[in-house]
């Protein structure tokens, strides 16, 4: 990729915002302007009580998984402050970026798809295939799919979850965005999704749902051609899937 790759766009970041410096600074080092606009907000849960009774008997669970990032940060802070992992606790993570997480944080022998970043991927895996008895913990945020909880309880695992941070929908001004110009959106969440087309009245829907959008998961894709998205490009995950969809995308547009 030239340092040019993306010369002269104006490429819409949503991710939170300790999340999104990272593509940010790859899209402006490949000339592109890389507009923060975030549309989640992370915090800490506002009782950690259920975490801290969770993390109290994590030694009688199997497999602990996390679902994200933010809930390696959280949940592996929380962990720290009460001591250690255990000794024989194997750990998951559903994908790459999660895992790398987990890796800075000093954890090793990770359980994690390579292809893909979802549950599915992660449920493929020949390492959760066998899991009859044991006792599973999903770190995650408040809410979400329970496909990874109630799959795995199918195949007789035990299966609890543990809430380490919540999502909030920030205060941001729909027009900071329209008066951007924005010329591609990249997305990294159904949810993040949800909160831009309430954002949109009907006059701001018809300019904004023509603007190229960049996600990385099928599942995005289809509500976004639901909520009537003209143009939507599925990525890779991680900050090189979404860079690569955008610098193959303006080479096309060329």
């Amino acid at each position: 990729m030239t340092n040019s790759a993306l010369a002269k766009l104006n490429i819409v970041v949503t991710r939170p915002q300790e999340q999104a410096n990272s593509l940010a600074q790859r899209i402006t080092s490949l000339g592109g302007h890389a507009i923060l606009f975030p549309l989640l907000e992370i915090e800490p849960v506002t009782d950690s009580r259920l975490l801290s009774d969770l993390i109290a008997r994590l030694a009688d669970f199997d497999l602990a998984i996390f679902i994200s990032p933010n809930a390696v940060q959280y949940g592996m802070a929380a962990i720290q402050t009460a001591g250690e992992l255990p000794k024989g606790l194997r750990i998951a993570a559903v994908g790459q970026s999660t895992a790398r997480a987990l890796l800075n944080e000093g954890v090793s022998d990770i359980i994690a798809p390579l292809d893909r970043s979802d549950s599915e991927a992660l449920l493929a895996m020949s390492q959760l295939q066998n899991v009859r008895n044991w006792k599973i913990v999903i770190f995650r945020g408040d809410g979400g799919r329970e496909l990874l909880g109630d799959t795995l309880k199918t195949r007789g695992a035990e299966v609890e979850y543990v809430t380490c941070y919540r999502r909030n929908k920030p205060m941001v001004d729909i027009s900071t965005l329209l008066l951007s110009k924005p010329d591609a959106i990249t997305i990294s969440s159904s949810e993040a999704l949800a909160y831009l087309r309430d954002m949109l009245n009907d006059a701001d829907q018809r300019h904004i749902l023509a603007v190229p959008l960049f996600v990385p998961h099928a599942r995005i894709a289809e509500k976004a051609h639901i909520q009537g998205w003209h143009n939507v490009i599925q990525t890779a995950s991680g900050d090189d899937g979404v860079v690569s969809g955008l610098v193959a995308w303006a080479q096309e547009a060329i």
